[in-house]
């Protein structure tokens, strides 16, 4: 049976190490669940989510040319339309300006509302810092002998 990205297939867990999770898929083929692939929340331990020999769905999500088949748990999972992430819209120029600014106003700024907001907390941050510096050296910056 030829694997192929996209597929939805169950498999048993083989092995575990700290990076992830080899499970056996039909016909002997074995593949890798990255730890980042597991849930959806931070992993510390895999121990805590899985145990050699549990029957999982895995969704493929890459296969390279070496043959080696990336596996997920989570993305295997259907969840409801609510919480699947949005991918980010192309803006009016084919950028990706899709992530909204967290500025006040609600809306989207333009690059350059960001770059202009970013220099002026730049430079205020300057200012603060060289004043600080100054009264610990002891004035304006003069330099001891």
């Amino acid at each position: 049976m030829a694997i192929e990205v996209g597929a939805k297939m169950e498999g048993k867990v083989t092995g575990i190490t700290h990076f992830g999770a080899f499970v056996d898929l039909s016909g002997g083929v074995t593949g890798l669940v990255h730890i980042s692939e597991v849930a959806d929340s931070y992993v510390k331990d895999i121990h805590e989510h899985l145990k050699v020999n549990d029957i999982v769905t895995v969704k493929v999500i890459n296969v390279d040319q070496n043959g080696k088949i990336g596996l997920s748990i989570r993305q295997a999972v259907d969840k409801p339309p609510e919480q699947q992430q949005q991918p980010y819209s192309r803006g009016p120029r084919g950028d990706r300006g899709g992530r909204p600014f967290k500025g006040g106003g609600g809306g989207r700024a333009s690059f350059e509302d960001k770059v202009s907001r970013f220099l002026k907390d730049s430079e205020e941050r300057i200012s603060s810092l060289k004043k600080s510096t100054e009264s610990k050296r002891g004035g304006r910056g003069g330099r001891r002998s």
